[in-house]
């Protein structure tokens, strides 16, 4: 399908970027970083959750599933978290990653809001008064760290574009029609 994603990409008259080694949500971690360096702006379309890590001030999230902006609220209401700490909670929880057994995301958010990061709260681990949550942390300590790190996106791909292409274009009309009756995409142009 990736052949039919960067024609649709190219059709919206917006920037195809790929790097081998590196997944999609690294390249705009990457991106993001550089954009606000420059001082603007950044809007990610997405509703991957995982970028909520990258929510703060000038970045905001739009979710096109949910035809909204992604609120503050929104990722407290999902990780029991603020942005700074989903990566703490995912680590634990295990969200893709082999995390804490089980560690939930409401368990995690409790742990993560109590000792303020996963280092911490690994390092508190024998303080805990639950015998089983204290044992599992302690013996999961290591697959707890791999988890953070496997979960907290790459702020240093070696991206090459210039940011300039980033920008919002106007939309070649007769290019987009092309391609969405190349896709037979018919309800959309009749829409149009």
């Amino acid at each position: 399908q990736f052949e039919y994603i960067r024609k649709s990409v190219l059709a919206f008259n917006l920037p195809s970027v790929e790097l081998i080694n590196y997944e999609a949500d690294d390249l705009i971690a990457t991106y993001a970083d550089k954009i606000l360096k420059e001082g603007a702006k950044v809007t990610i379309v997405s509703s991957d959750k995982d970028l909520m890590q990258l929510y703060k001030k000038n970045v905001r999230i739009f979710d096109p599933m949910k035809n909204k902006f992604i609120s503050e609220e929104d990722i407290q209401n999902k990780f029991g978290v603020d942005s700074s700490k989903v990566i703490d909670v995912q680590a634990l929880a295990g969200d893709n990653v082999p995390g804490v057994p089980g560690i939930g995301v409401k368990t995690a958010a409790e742990l993560i809001n109590k000792y303020g990061n996963l280092e911490k709260l690994l390092k508190s681990a024998h303080e805990i008064k639950q015998n089983k949550r204290r044992e599992t942390l302690i013996e999961n300590k290591d697959k707890a760290l791999i988890s953070k790190e496997l979960v907290t996106l790459k702020h240093d791909a070696p991206v090459d574009r210039n940011l300039s292409e980033f920008r919002l274009k106007e939309i070649d009309i007769d290019k987009l029609y092309k391609f969405l009756r190349e896709m037979e995409f018919n309800r959309l142009l009749s829409s149009a």
